[in-house]
């Protein structure tokens, strides 16, 4: 694919989803039925991909998948949705990135169990292409392997284009050196709850976005679920609150987010408008079964603004 805007760095996963009121446990015979079930791709950057494909975009994704006949149907699930595959990393062995989600029928939070061989096949520096990996006007990576991910953001800085990194969600108290290295060569740092309290030591959200803004990004963005997202400048800071949808499955909402602020920002939209289309994107998603399920059109997203009187261009 000729002219790619976005190149996704990170992992790609295989979600196998169950939607269930209530947890298995092994001291019951009997336990209630799933309402539902769901085989799709997911993981942080390719879902990324994936949802800026949807909305628009020419994207590549660069990541793993076994030489099975599933790691086969992961790489096929991207290829599907017009994601650039040339430059994947074809391992020889058996599909490891696999994750059970169960997803709780009432209030759509999800547990993720993955196999224990899941981080050995995850990508490598050496697995990288520089002239695929920089061809692209942004490229999007998830730090998962901070190896892969640092290489990658150095190279853009050379070339002078731009990084956003998914900071993950964590209840950690801190983060391992490998971000802090990492987050030097990013512009745009959109992450999930916790991770930059993580990264700077505040407790604040404010704070915390604002202290993170001095390690590299110029653009700091934490999102909270239905508490929406905070945005943080060196020219303003802001609020945007999560759109009200019925929801179903939140898994892989911020990595539709990612994908979406992405778009945004090739729509050459200001970081109010690139938060309020992310979040309308990530709602969308929410209201189905799987990460990727959910994904709107961008015409969908714009019709579904304009359902709430909120015009982003013209």
């Amino acid at each position: 694919m000729a002219n790619l805007q976005v190149v996704g760095v990170g992992v790609s996963v295989v979600d196998v989803l169950m939607r269930m009121r209530e947890l298995p446990t092994w001291d019951r015979e009997r336990h209630a039925p799933a309402s539902g079930f769901s085989l799709q791709g997911g993981g942080p950057v390719a879902t990324a991909m994936v949802a800026a494909s949807r909305l628009g975009a020419r994207v590549g994704c660069v990541s793993t998948a076994g030489n099975d006949d599933l790691g086969k149907a992961k790489v096929c699930a991207l290829e599907e949705e017009g994601v650039d595959v040339s430059h994947m990393v074809i391992r020889p062995e058996p599909e490891h990135q696999v994750s059970l989600v169960f997803v709780h029928e009432d209030t759509g939070e999800r547990i993720f169990v993955g196999l224990d061989r899941y981080e050995s096949s995850q990508l490598r520096a050496s697995d990288l292409d520089r002239d695929y990996v920089t061809s692209g006007e942004y490229l999007h990576v998830d730090g998962l392997r901070s190896g892969a991910a640092l290489q990658a953001a150095k190279w853009m800085r050379e070339v002078g284009k731009q990084v956003m990194l998914d900071g993950i969600k964590t209840s950690a108290p801190s983060l391992d050196s490998g971000f802090h290295a990492l987050v030097k060569y990013v512009d745009f740092l959109v992450c999930g709850s916790g991770f930059a309290p993580a990264l700077t030591g505040k407790t604040d959200i404010w704070e915390a976005g604002e202290a993170a803004l001095e390690l590299g990004p110029s653009i700091v963005v934490q999102t909270e679920g239905a508490k929406g997202c905070y945005t943080v400048t060196a020219e303003e800071r802001f609020h945007t609150p999560a759109f009200k949808v019925k929801v179903i499955d939140t898994t892989g909402a911020g990595d539709v987010f990612h994908g979406a602020y992405l778009v945004g920002l090739l729509h050459r939209w200001n970081p109010r408008q690139c938060a309020v289309f992310a979040s309308a994107v990530s709602a969308i998603k929410c209201t189905k079964l799987g990460g990727r399920a959910g994904i709107p059109t961008f015409e969908e997203t714009i019709a579904f603004l304009r359902e709430r009187d909120i015009e982003l261009e013209g």
